[in-house]
């Protein structure tokens, strides 16, 4: 086992306790994880409004359009049908992502609660 703190006040570890540690660094890093995965989705969705934007403003009814490596004339109706499928893939997935993080969250929240309860100052989970 063990020992955190002070010569004076020394707390157990236990291995529930370990685990709990264990969890919440696990959680820590998906947390960071889903802050990048945000991130870029935001970055997405933004970038296709823009792209969606740009579109209403050409008069061409064929443009080029991005498919995998290559671009491709495509008629703009259906590319402006392209983007606007690709926006709402997008925004669901951004709202998964925030509904996890949401959950992350509590549920780091939830272990400090217990972790500090049981260490006080002995332990940190705060990040500098």
């Amino acid at each position: 086992m063990q020992q955190v703190g002070g010569s004076s006040s020394e707390v157990e570890v236990t291995w529930e306790d370990q685990q709990k540690i264990n969890k919440f660094s696990r959680l820590n890093t998906r947390f960071h994880e889903l802050e990048d995965e945000i991130k870029v989705a935001k970055e997405t969705c933004e970038n296709m409004e823009d792209a969606s934007n740009e579109l209403i403003l050409t008069d061409e009814e064929v443009v080029r359009f991005q498919i995998g490596e290559v671009f491709a004339h495509v008629a703009k109706e259906e590319v402006e049908n392209r983007i606007e499928e690709m926006k709402e893939v997008t925004s669901k997935k951004l709202e998964k992502l925030e509904e996890e993080k949401e959950s992350v969250v509590a549920q780091m929240a939830e272990l400090k609660k217990v972790l500090y309860a049981k260490f006080k100052d002995s332990i940190n989970l705060e990040e500098d």
